[in-house]
């Protein structure tokens, strides 16, 4: 049974893992091309625009509208 628990336990830091590598994958082309003074504005402009959302969505799941 603790070798059950040992295998579940390491799920978590292969997650964290995965979810790492792809914003490592992910975010490396966008540095390299944000030399350029309007990509950087863009980029930034998108990384804040992606942030709302999030936060929209994730307001209008804790918070439904019947609540308010």
């Amino acid at each position: 049974m603790g070798e059950f628990f040992a295998n579940v336990l390491r799920y978590p830091k292969y997650l964290i893992t995965i979810v790492l590598g792809v914003f490592a994958a992910s975010l490396e082309p966008l540095v390299k091309r944000s030399s350029n003074p309007i990509t950087a504005i863009s980029l930034i402009g998108a990384f804040i625009s992606g942030l709302l959302t999030l936060g929209f969505i994730l307001r209008a799941m804790v918070f439904p509208v019947a609540l308010r």
